[in-house]
């Protein structure tokens, strides 16, 4: 029996399959598509995805191929200058195309371990108290003891589970693809600068040798998105708004996408969980979306290796989707929010003539960084020190950083004091024992970190700390 399949071989399924390895968790991952997708739906990393790579020390592979833009002017498009002193040691947006980060996933999963079957659809399901039963197409039965919806916003594990996917459907699409371009490069810069004073989902950004991204409104709604668009349908829609279609030719691919905004009711159901799109689906204001899914695999990964390990405390697994579904009800919020200052109705405009006024005051501007990039998000773990249920950021410690020793996936209490313990849970939790300038001792002389770096407790109590341990790490040994 397989301990987990994923069914998603995108960002999500193989960010989760990586943290499932590093605790030696048995992992297929499924997908239907025979090859990767070359569709660049997302463009890049924020700072909370930064920062996970680097706790794992995939950042080196990531800045190799990525480039660093300021984090200012994400939120509606609203341009902006990044605001001083974001609390992270990784104050930018790495742009990185997507299909780039699929490969540098998949590089690291089947390095850990993980085994991916490309081809092959899921197309049914069933679980007892023991396990799952996963059906391919091709009548192939696999058993499982847990299976993860990792599989898009269409997700067949979702409607095979039959839970409910609430929300708003689509009013709007949007066209989206890479093309030549004949126009000359100033032209086209002066011509989609004009457009978007008034039509924000309007872009032609040029890759390189002649080959640009291309975003434009579609006509309508389409009967079937999974359709991609003709190039014609983009020259037409190029001509509508712009009056000129730049000449463009020799599509590399075509896509669109609508603006439905939707979010899955239970996060779990049994031995079956959801992650990513198959989870919550929203409009890609912000570019919020590949990043909250490998938050969810980030958070998600190590409580289910827990489970298959034996080790999980109650609870445990079921607090996925108590800490996950709050935190993407606020991204379907805040793109919503987004949606309607990016209107190209006098009303909507008026507003986001105001929220462009309140975004020149720096703690405005902070705010809305936050939440765009996810460095704001707190768990609720109940009253008591403000790091409490918060990611602490990567801190420099006498003998190196922080992150540097968290690439293991494991627990990790960071003791300033010297004088405490981990005995019981030396196998599941590192007890490093050193200082930092970035934190007082006097208010923070420990920290204890869960494996996706948010702090479970600070103090210095050694009587304290057992109970703390045995609630997020289980029952101490030996």
């Amino acid at each position: 029996m397989i301990d987990v399949i994923v069914a998603g071989a995108g960002p999500t399924g193989l960010m989760l399959a990586s943290e499932l390895r590093l605790h030696g968790v048995d992992v297929l991952v499924l997908d239907k598509e025979p090859e990767p997708t070359p569709v660049a739906r997302a463009l890049g990393l924020h700072v909370r995805s930064i920062e996970v790579m680097d706790q794992r020390g995939l950042l080196e592979r990531f800045l190799a191929l990525g480039k660093q833009y300021p984090v200012g002017g994400f939120f509606a498009g609203i341009p902006k200058p990044s605001p001083e002193r974001l609390d992270t040691a990784h104050p930018y947006v790495l742009g990185i195309p997507q299909p780039v980060t699929d490969r540098l996933l998949t590089e690291r999963a089947t390095e850990l371990g993980a085994e991916l079957r490309r081809g092959c659809k899921l197309v049914g399901l069933s679980q007892d108290d023991d396990g799952v039963t996963a059906e391919l197409a091709d009548s192939t039965r696999l058993r499982s003891r847990y299976l993860v919806g990792c599989d898009g916003g269409r997700s067949t594990v979702r409607k095979l589970l039959g839970v409910g996917f609430p929300g708003e459907p689509a009013k709007a699409e949007t066209l989206l693809g890479q093309m030549e371009v004949t126009e000359d490069e100033e032209t086209i810069a002066a011509i989609v600068a004009d457009v978007r004073k008034t039509q924000l989902r309007f872009g032609l950004g040029h890759l390189g040798d002649g080959v640009y991204r291309v975003v434009v409104p579609a006509e309508g709604l389409a009967e079937d998105r999974e359709v991609p668009p003709a190039l014609e349908e983009f020259k037409r829609q190029l001509r509508v708004y712009a009056d000129t279609d730049f000449g463009v030719h020799s599509p590399r691919w075509l896509s669109r996408f609508g603006d439905a905004t939707r979010q899955a009711e239970r996060y779990r159901v049994g031995r079956v969980l959801l992650a990513g799109d198959a989870a919550h689906i929203h409009p890609p204001m912000g570019g919020q979306g590949l990043n909250l899914g490998v938050q969810d695999a980030f958070n998600l990964g190590w409580k289910l290796a827990a489970e298959v390990g034996g080790w999980a405390p109650e609870g445990l697994l079921d607090s996925y989707h108590t800490e996950r579904h709050p935190v993407a009800a606020d991204v379907l919020d805040n793109t919503r929010a987004q949606a309607e200052l990016m209107s190209t109705e006098p009303g909507p405009r008026s507003v986001r003539r105001l929220v462009s006024e309140l975004m020149d005051f720096e703690d405005v501007r902070r705010h809305l960084v936050e939440k765009i990039t996810a460095i704001s998000v707190r768990y609720d773990f109940g009253k008591g020190h403000e790091l409490l249920g918060r990611r602490l950021r990567d801190v420099k410690l006498k003998r190196g950083r922080l992150y540097e020793l968290m690439h293991a996936g494991r627990g990790l209490l960071l003791d300033q004091t010297g004088r405490l313990s981990v005995a019981g849970w030396a196998d599941r939790v590192d007890h490093v024992v050193d200082v930092s300038e970035e934190l007082d001792v006097k208010d923070v002389p420990a920290v204890l970190l869960r494996p996706d770096g948010h702090v479970a407790w600070v103090g210095d109590d050694q009587e304290e700390l057992p109970g703390q341990m045995a609630k997020w790490f289980g029952a101490a040994v030996g």
